[in-house]
């Protein structure tokens, strides 16, 4: 989880059990974000498509009971690191299609642009954040509630929604622009969840943004 601020090593906290001496209290808040950085971390080594509540507290040298003191189920850990991602990712959408205003000349080129650079960071995304990519293909979901799998899906929903307003302002000249958007959009939505599906199932070697200037330049 490399775009949280760092944060003191989980074996200084108080949840292990150590002496009063050398317990060291987190801040408020700290704690949640320090078990949502271990699970994100172990979601990043082979086999880890399933983590128990009883190897993350072992990772972070705490009791399971102290992990549910401050999420209620190993289902809302994962809905904190979807948080994470929603909140990052839409966060840097907003910045993209907020930052071009277009002028009617130069719509079309402004849409594209804005559409391959929103594909650009969610890929970006997924390389930084190697474990949240086994959450956003669903790998680390298969076991869980399937109300998890259903917010990740909307997720992309809203990407392509998104990338179809873009692309609208690209194929104006159409004669029917909001068909030619909608396939163009989940075109690229298609190739954003393949790659990063390829990136996990790779064990994190091939990279979701290799030849992507090139691989864009064909769809778009």
């Amino acid at each position: 989880m490399s775009e949280l601020s760092p944060l003191p090593e989980p074996a200084s906290t108080d949840d292990g059990g150590e002496t009063p001496a050398a317990r060291k209290r987190p801040k408020p808040g700290e704690r949640r974000v320090q078990i949502l950085q271990a699970l994100a971390a172990m979601l990043e080594q082979p086999g880890a498509e399933r983590i128990t509540t009883a190897a993350l507290a072992a990772r972070l040298s705490v009791s399971e009971a102290a992990l549910y003191r401050h999420f209620a189920s190993k289902a809302q850990m994962f809905e904190g690191l979807i948080d994470f991602i929603e909140q990052t990712v839409f966060t840097l959408v907003l910045q993209i299609t907020g930052r071009d205003v277009p002028d009617p000349d130069q719509s079309a080129e402004v849409g594209t642009r804005q559409a391959a650079r929103i594909v650009a960071l969610l890929l970006q995304f997924g390389e930084r954040n190697p474990g949240m990519v086994r959450v956003m293909v669903g790998d680390a979901l298969v076991f869980e509630h399937e109300r998890l799998q259903q917010r990740m899906n909307q997720f992309f929903d809203r990407i392509e929604s998104t990338l179809r307003q873009c692309l609208r302002l690209a194929v104006a000249g159409s004669a029917t622009p909001t068909v030619d958007a909608q396939v163009a959009a989940s075109v690229l939505t298609a190739f954003a969840v393949g790659r990063l599906q390829r990136y996990a199932r790779s064990g994190f070697k091939r990279l979701p943004s290799e030849h992507l200037e090139a691989s864009l330049a064909l769809i778009l």
